[in-house]
């Protein structure tokens, strides 16, 4: 199908909502002060469950008045967490410049046709148990042992994982997560979720690092991506790191990027 510009900003307006709206999903979620604002309490260490997306403030006065609003509402947070994306306005980001926020990038693709690839078979359950989230939970940490290794921090720090874990727990419904097997044995995990809008979204892709290289994480991008649209979801968001190799498979599956994101945060 061929989109004209307005369509395609209609678009890339939609696929970026869906991927904030994931995050928050299972977490509270209000406005105030020209942007949303999303905060679990519970889980005050995880930045994915407590931040402020969708920015609309851009004059000084408005500007400031987010910035006194947010430092209030995430006073229980580790972090007070910004998301940009290309809608917000460039002076509100500037202003995050001008005082040090960390900054990183995620790379926002978006799946309009068919995957590209070979059909993978694989044995791929959802989680449907206590033992099913068990397993995803001590997968989970074994995903962040691999991630911790390389961003320098504590690989055996298990709050953060749990605390991962525990919050895309909070998701389903309407998220739905499955677990890829060998031989009976848990070795992977990823979600999907029809979205909104006829867009969808999969994400949260893991797999052990003995059991790669064997097409399970493609069997798992496959079979996610044919629940998303069974249950009425068109285009599908993917998010990769733009400096990880993820995002070279999904380009060759047929994904194509649309948008940098980024993320700000200041130690609380």
């Amino acid at each position: 199908m061929a989109y004209t510009a307005p369509m395609q900003q209609k678009l890339l307006r939609h696929a970026l909502d869906v991927n904030w709206r994931n995050l928050a999903l299972g977490s509270e979620t209000f406005e105030a002060e020209g942007a949303v604002f999303v905060r679990n309490r519970d889980f005050p260490g995880i930045y994915d469950a407590n931040f402020i997306y969708g920015v609309t403030a851009s004059s000084p006065d408005a500007i400031e008045s987010l910035l006194v609003r947010a430092a209030k509402e995430y006073a229980h947070a580790a972090e007070l967490t910004f998301r940009i994306d290309p809608g917000t306005p460039p002076a509100f980001e500037a202003r995050l410049g001008l005082v040090a926020y960390e900054r990183s990038s995620s790379l926002a693709l978006l799946l309009e046709g068919p995957l590209a690839g070979t059909p993978r078979s694989a044995d791929i359950r959802p989680i449907e148990s206590e033992a099913g989230w068990d397993a995803y939970f001590s997968l989970k940490r074994a995903d962040w042992r691999d991630h911790a290794v390389r961003i320098g921090e504590d690989p055996e720090n298990t709050a953060v994982p749990d605390g991962l874990a525990a919050t895309n727990r909070l998701k389903c419904p309407p998220v739905r997560y499955f677990l890829a097997y060998v031989d009976g044995a848990p070795c992977g995990f990823f979600n999907d979720w029809e979205g909104r809008d006829g867009v969808g979204q999969v994400e949260d892709l893991f797999v052990l690092p003995a059991y790669r290289r064997r097409g399970i994480a493609v069997g798992l991008i496959q079979h996610c991506v044919a629940d998303a649209r069974a249950h009425g979801a068109g285009p599908i968001v993917i998010v990769a790191d733009p400096t990880d190799t993820p995002k070279n498979i999904y380009a060759a599956m047929g994904w194509r990027p649309i948008a940098l994101c980024r993320q700000y945060g200041k130690k609380l």
